[in-house]
């Protein structure tokens, strides 16, 4: 069955706000990130590629090295395998409450919390 513009337009919407929600989480946890590191490290949002968003530590107001990968689809945060892509497996979901709450709590600046159990 095809879809109405009307039914186009109100998922289109839903859709973006998953979209910005996303983005708002992922600054909220460079905020979290910020707050534990010790003084000259912060984090910034990098949403230049195609599929992930990347949170990067910065030593001194320069990249260091990439703290996380988060899909911009669905908000799933990745530890990094390497500088180019994530590792294997999913560790938090940013659009799920209990994740995003224990994320925000737990977050330190060393990546510890991203190591599977």
């Amino acid at each position: 069955m095809t879809a109405t513009f009307a039914q186009f337009a109100s998922e289109q919407t839903a859709r973006n706000t998953i979209h910005l929600n996303i983005v708002k989480y992922c600054l909220m946890l460079c905020d979290a990130l910020t707050q534990d590191a010790p003084d000259g490290y912060g984090y910034e949002l990098n949403s230049e590629g195609r599929k992930y968003h990347k949170i990067h530590m910065c030593r001194n107001g320069v990249r260091d090295s990439i703290h996380a990968f988060i899909d911009k689809q669905t908000g799933e945060v990745y530890k990094p395998a390497n500088t180019k892509a994530p590792a294997k497996h999913v560790r938090f979901n940013l659009c799920l409450i209990k994740d995003r709450e224990w994320l925000f709590e737990n977050a330190d600046w060393a990546g510890g919390y991203l190591y599977m159990k």
